[in-house]
């Protein structure tokens, strides 16, 4: 599963895992994203992909249930 979202183009970033020796090595974090079929609440058109929450709960995308 890809993990950027479709709606706002959210991936993964990169950043230091700081140990108590304060020795950094890489780590990803990565955006909570699901797999959803979506609706725009403008458009009526059913989509596919995968959604993050924020966007979700900010109300830029509507859940379709399968029907």
């Amino acid at each position: 599963m890809a993990k950027v979202c479709k709606v706002c183009d959210k991936g993964p970033k990169t950043a230091n895992l700081v140990s108590h020796a304060k020795n950094r090595t890489k780590r990803w974090l990565y955006p909570n994203v699901h797999k959803m079929r979506f609706k725009y609440p403008n458009c009526s058109k059913v989509h596919a992909g995968t959604v993050c929450t924020k966007c979700v709960k900010k109300g830029k995308v509507e859940k379709v249930l399968s029907a």
